[in-house]
């Protein structure tokens, strides 16, 4: 069941550029960008002030290694950061966590925000679900609105296409 977010009465996005603008996380991009910074400046001052050569124990690859743990996490904490969704006329890029998957508006044929779900899905005319970390459940009523603006889109660009009939010959 296709549930439409309660709120105000949605956009057009034909006429209104900032429907266009990208769906972007607000407070777990914050704090994704927090770890990215503090992470590579805490990893990185333990590895200068690290003491060297205690009984034979910390080298210099000790202390490379230690760096390099502060810089994936800050990879993995940026690559949270960087979660989006971007509308176009064309359709929505949906940039997840792991995958970044381009649909197309007749793809979509509904959208879930509702329940216990902690972000937006998308229902596409394969039956397949996709999730839209972009707008999540933690950044309080504005994922109600960013809701409310992606099914505006939905609703204006994204009617399913019919499906192929075979043509009668007789």
């Amino acid at each position: 069941m296709t549930q439409q977010p309660p709120s105000q009465p949605a956009p057009d996005p034909s006429a209104d550029s900032a429907a266009w603008a990208p769906f972007r996380p607000k407070r777990g991009r914050a704090v994704a960008l927090g770890v990215v910074w503090s992470s590579l400046a805490v990893f990185g001052a333990i590895a200068v002030v690290m003491p060297a050569q205690v009984d034979g124990r910390w080298g210099l690859g000790d202390r490379l290694m230690f760096f390099g743990l502060g810089v994936v996490i800050a990879f993995l904490a940026w690559r949270y950061a960087s979660i989006a969704a971007v509308p176009s006329r064309a359709g929505l890029v949906v940039r997840n966590l792991v995958l970044t998957r381009t649909l197309e508006w007749p793809e979509v044929v509904g959208i879930q925000f509702g329940g216990g779900e902690p972000w937006v899905t998308l229902d596409l005319e394969d039956g397949d679900t996709v999730a839209v970390m972009a707008i999540q459940k933690a950044d309080g009523p504005l994922a109600g609105r960013e809701a409310s603006r992606l099914a505006a889109l939905v609703q204006a660009f994204g009617e399913a296409r019919e499906p192929d009939r075979p043509q009668d010959l007789t």
